[in-house]
């Protein structure tokens, strides 16, 4: 086998392990998903609109934190072509459900008991934000959460619901 075939199988090698993660610019994986409100959500029925999907877990003290923050921007930028959805990824939907008796959002939660979502994201961490522009492209990935955070997401929201 010549040098070049090695590294040829090399590069096809790295490529196809590259292509199984979701970076930005990357399209939006497709999904439907059932809601809190109990209708199915679709995401490629949002296209036009900026879409922030933040997948959060019960037992995680950051996204419990971040949630009333992340619902004061709904609330502010909903208006403007702004839509955002939370993915629960705990395997029992009760316990979501208790968190959010205590911590009331208005955004629609979304659940993903199975991860299928989660893995189709690949997301690692919680909490793990990401921001798809009106086309349906990734532009924004954002892992974890520390106070001041909700400022980063207000920068991506401006910039791209005035494209």
């Amino acid at each position: 086998m010549s040098m070049f075939s090695s590294v040829k199988k090399l590069a096809v090698a790295a490529l196809v392990f590259c292509s199984t993660a979701v970076f930005a610019a990357d399209m939006a994986p497709d999904f439907t998903l059932k809601s809190s409100t109990g209708e199915n959500i679709r995401l490629a029925e949002q296209r036009g609109q900026v879409v922030m999907l933040n997948f959060w877990a019960s037992w995680c003290g950051p996204c419990r934190e971040e949630m009333p923050l992340l619902d004061a921007m709904s609330k502010k930028y909903g208006k403007m072509g702004f839509v955002l959805y939370g993915i629960n990824v705990d395997a029992d939907t009760a316990d979501a459900k208790n968190v959010l008796e205590k911590i009331k959002v208005t955004y629609p939660i979304l659940f993903d008991p199975e991860s299928k979502l989660s893995e189709l994201y690949k997301v690692e961490g919680m909490p793990f934000t990401v921001v798809i522009d009106k086309k349906g492209q990734i532009r924004y990935i954002h892992k974890g959460y520390v106070a001041g955070d909700e400022k980063k997401y207000v920068k991506y929201i401006m910039e791209l619901v005035s494209e």
